[in-house]
């Protein structure tokens, strides 16, 4: 009987609030202007030095055709075939590059590292926005052991705020059912100063940058 008043009273005031609201006590603050001051440097070098902070790789390419040569060589060196990629006309060229790839579902749980397009690379942050509709799905950025990002110089963008309003822009009439801002390497928090890498997603983040891109 005790909670049930207890609750009572709490849920009384709520009411109580949502009906008699206070002015606000600060009118004249501006609530629609940007919280951070503006990205001194280039998008693209403060996107670079925040990602490497959070334990990303970046990785600058003249064109796609550098890219393609550096993502051979990349997953060569670390033994990540074979990888995944859904994009057709990009596995097409992985094919013809000599990269060993996968886009069959079924040998999806097989595969150690997974190639993508994304959404916009968040600079502020260093981070990567993706959705839905970037990749098949959403398992594609967080089952593979490695996620490797494909992006060109027009999805960079300041912040999230930037981030979010273009995302709108690019589907005006639905906005994708998961949209998800990945920053670095998935981590669990400190606990007993220890860090554990991967534990809900990617150990390793791989970003891809290059002027040239078509998606």
């Amino acid at each position: 009987m005790e909670e049930s008043t207890i609750k009572e009273k709490v849920l009384k005031r709520i009411r109580n609030a949502l009906i008699s609201k206070m002015p606000n006590p600060y009118p004249n603050v501006d609530m629609g202007g940007a919280v951070f001051e503006a990205v001194s440097d280039g998008l693209d070098v403060s996107f670079a030095e925040e990602l490497t902070k959070v334990g990303g790789h970046f990785i600058f390419c003249e064109n796609r055709e550098e890219m393609v040569a550096n993502l051979g060589l990349l997953i060569q060196a670390h033994h990540f075939q074979p990888v995944f990629c859904h994009h057709k006309q990009l596995f097409n060229q992985l094919v013809e590059a000599g990269i060993p790839v996968e886009n069959d579902p079924r040998h999806f749980a097989e595969v150690k590292a997974a190639v993508t397009y994304c959404e916009f690379l968040i600079a502020r942050s260093g981070s990567v926005m993706v959705s839905s509709l970037s990749g098949p799905g959403r398992k594609i950025n967080v089952f593979p052991e490695v996620h490797i990002v494909l992006a060109h110089s027009k999805q960079l963008v300041p912040d999230l705020k930037n981030a979010f309003s273009l995302l709108r822009q690019k589907y005006p009439e639905r906005l994708p059912s998961m949209v998800s801002v990945i920053t670095g390497p998935s981590r669990t928090a400190d606990i007993e100063k220890t860090l554990i890498m991967g534990a809900h997603g990617p150990k390793e983040l791989y970003v891809f940058l290059t002027d040239e891109m078509d998606s």
